[in-house]
């Protein structure tokens, strides 16, 4: 270590998890620490070496992927024996010095695994970094009495964290927000490609079937996959100087529109009071407390006042409305037009 370079980046060390990650439902098998772990080989989880040429070499003479893969490659596999002790001592004392040992020696399984997902258009370094809070989760949760070795566990951590990482970051606006459509975001695609080599047509209610989702979802992740966002900056063309949100249309109410209904509100509210000035005091009452007010008396409080019936409140009430319906189309022009 005292001959590193001084520019060359040391990677950090970890900081181990206080308290488990909020996945929420995130595709994370619910009882992942009874999972089947299947064991990977070691040499499954291999660190790709740079392309092209040498780094000393290069016209560029720093890059921080391949500065940071070398650091990576210094810290090999520990053996059985060797994490058996670290996670002992890490479970048994809370010795952090061995949970880094522990998550150092197996940062290249987050390498390898982010390195399946650079088709998505994700930046390497930021799957890299989801992979490794996916080691600092799996380091809590590990039994190796289970019998199966950590790199293997620490695949499901691993994966689970970047598929959520390119769950939130595919679109500005989350196109995943319910289970179905989470696992159609990961599998829409891939169940079409098995489909077509099994020789079937992936139409979209064999799709559904085989995903177990409805129809509907199978057709709205469809199009969201299939589009992109677009910026409301951007420029309609290369000659042109407008952008998109100067020709989407206004949400808004006209400005004349709102000033006449501003008018009709303020015409409704004078004939209202000529209205309610024509009513007998019981009526006035109902109209008052129960048709208009905000916090409205209940039929039962109207009959107990009055004396009279529930239904027979309810009709007085159906009377009034008619009236008042009645008097303000004679009295106002454009009534129906009135928006509330």
């Amino acid at each position: 270590m005292g001959d590193r370079p001084k520019d060359t980046p040391k990677v950090a060390e970890p900081e181990v998890l206080e308290e488990d990650a909020d996945l929420g439902d995130d595709p994370l098998p619910a009882d992942v620490d009874d999972v089947s772990v299947e064991e990977a080989d070691e040499s499954a989880f291999a660190i790709p070496e740079p392309a092209g040429q040498p780094q000393d070499q290069a016209l560029v003479p720093y890059d921080p992927l391949q500065r940071y893969l070398a650091e990576a490659r210094r810290y090999p596999f520990l053996t059985k024996e060797e994490e058996l002790h670290l996670f002992h001592d890490f479970q048994t004392t809370g010795n952090r010095e061995s949970a880094v040992k522990l998550i150092l020696s197996n940062l290249r399984v987050a390498v390898s695994i982010a390195a399946e997902y650079l088709h998505s258009g994700a930046d390497y370094l930021d799957l890299i970094q989801e992979g490794n809070v996916g080691l600092m989760q799996a380091i809590r949760k590990f039994d190796p009495a289970k019998g199966s070795r950590f790199h293997s566990y620490a695949a499901w951590w691993v994966r689970a964290y970047i598929l959520r990482y390119l769950l939130n970051t595919y679109r500005m606006v989350k196109i995943g927000t319910t289970q179905d459509q989470r696992k159609l975001f990961y599998n829409l695609n891939k169940e079409k490609r098995k489909l077509e080599r099994e020789g079937f047509a992936p139409d979209t209610k064999l799709l559904a079937d085989r995903l177990n989702v409805r129809e509907r979802d199978v057709v709205e992740m469809g199009q969201r996959l299939g589009s992109w966002d677009l910026s409301l900056d951007s420029p309609l063309g290369p000659d042109q100087e407008g952008t998109l949100l100067d020709v989407l249309p206004s949400q808004s109410v006209p400005a004349d529109e709102s000033l006449a209904n501003a008018e009709l509100r303020e015409l409704f509210r004078i004939k209202l009071a000529e209205f309610a000035a024509t009513l007998d005091d019981r009526y006035a009452d109902i109209l008052r407390n129960r048709i208009l007010s905000e916090t409205p008396f209940t039929l039962d409080d109207i009959g107990k006042k009055y004396g009279i019936s529930r239904e027979r409140a309810r009709q007085l009430e159906e009377k009034i409305i008619k009236r008042l319906r009645e008097f303000m189309k004679k009295e106002i022009k454009d009534f129906e037009l009135l928006k509330p």
